[in-house]
């Protein structure tokens, strides 16, 4: 297995994830919180895709499709272009509404651009320092192994939510 499968896989399973957790909800399960404090699905699914988009389009050096490709007019948020959900309260957790059409077509159009960045990583890329904001620098290895821990949590979170959601009904 080589850097690029093993990244092409952690990314995969994500992806996996989040169609099975979209399947079938209506757009008010989607944005349904178990409490006023609590992130919904369609939350969770728009920030693991918007920190994806973000991560990956800066360390490939491309546009996210977030803003290049017109999913930002498409979900219309009441929310900063560039944002990617890193701080939000409940209001801005309520503010993100989208159906499940429109959220696993921004998550699959973020996958095929991440398919197409990890596919060619080889081990020697993975030293490349990406972000000298930290020390140590972080470098592409750590950065694509932060988004897919991260992303990986948000799916498991938002799992967890549809399962509490079903038991409901």
């Amino acid at each position: 297995m080589t850097s690029a499968d093993l990244l092409t896989d952690g990314f995969g399973r994500i992806h996996e994830i989040v169609e099975e957790v979209l399947d079938g909800l209506t757009t008010t399960e989607l944005t349904s919180r178990l409490d006023g404090e609590a992130n919904s699905i369609a939350w969770l699914v728009w920030h693991l895709t918007r920190v994806q988009d973000d991560h990956i389009a800066d360390v490939a050096g491309t546009d996210q499709a977030w803003t290049s490709s017109g999913w930002a007019e498409r979900f219309a948020l009441p929310l900063e272009v560039s944002d990617i959900g890193y701080g939000h309260g409940p209001d801005q957790v309520a503010a993100v509404t989208a159906d499940a059409e429109l959220l696993r077509a921004y998550n699959d159009a973020v996958y095929d651009n991440t398919l197409q960045f990890v596919q060619h990583v080889t081990d020697a890329d993975l030293d490349r320092v990406v972000d000298e904001r930290w020390d140590p620098p972080v470098t592409l290895g750590v950065r694509l192994v932060s988004v897919i821990a991260d992303d990986l949590q948000h799916a498991g979170q938002a799992a967890y939510v549809r399962g509490i959601l079903e038991r409901r009904r």
